[in-house]
């Protein structure tokens, strides 16, 4: 069973400037509210006895990771496919304003490219397509928590958008 926990709300603060700019809003970190998200989030039982903790590589998934593997005492494996969802699948750096237009036209047409779209933005398909084979890997264990990005939980189980902290089980 896969445990998919969407990181805690996460703090922008910095946006825009220093090393947060473009690609580098990827490198902020957990807010407050989003470290006690998590704390909270590490005591729901499901997780209790985990074999092991996967996380994405934007540090707020390996922020989130980390505390849960300190409360929970499992550790983390870091694997770069479970990276959030990108705007350009060519992984080609795309201003801010294409990348929201981007995930706007990702969210009204849910994942999915309409035949006149310009953009080339990864579908749900394409989420689907990368992060199945990470989980694979690790089908084998009896309890993994995954610590990742809400459009990622969304694509790969078809469910809701989830909570920062929320936890979604996910089978194969």
């Amino acid at each position: 069973m896969f445990y998919l926990v969407r990181h805690g709300n996460t703090d922008y603060s910095l946006q825009n400037t220093r090393i947060y700019q473009g690609y580098g809003v990827n490198l902020s970190p957990l807010s407050k509210e989003g470290i006690e998200q998590i704390q909270i989030t590490s005591r729901d039982p499901r997780l209790k006895d985990a074999d092991l903790i996967l996380s994405s590589p934007y540090t707020r998934a390996l922020q989130t990771a980390a505390i849960l593997s300190k409360n929970l005492g499992v550790d983390i494996t870091v694997e770069t496919d479970l990276h959030e969802w990108i705007a350009n699948k060519d992984y080609i750096y795309e201003d801010d304003e294409t990348a929201i237009n981007a995930y706007r036209e990702y969210t009204e047409n849910s994942g999915e490219h309409k035949e006149d779209s310009k953009l080339n933005w990864e579908t749900s398909a394409d989420i689907r397509a990368r992060v199945i084979p990470v989980l694979e890997k690790y089908k084998h264990l009896d309890k993994v928590v995954v610590a990742c990005h809400g459009t990622l939980i969304q694509a790969i189980t078809g469910g809701h958008l989830p909570k920062n902290g929320e936890i979604v089980e996910f089978e194969l």
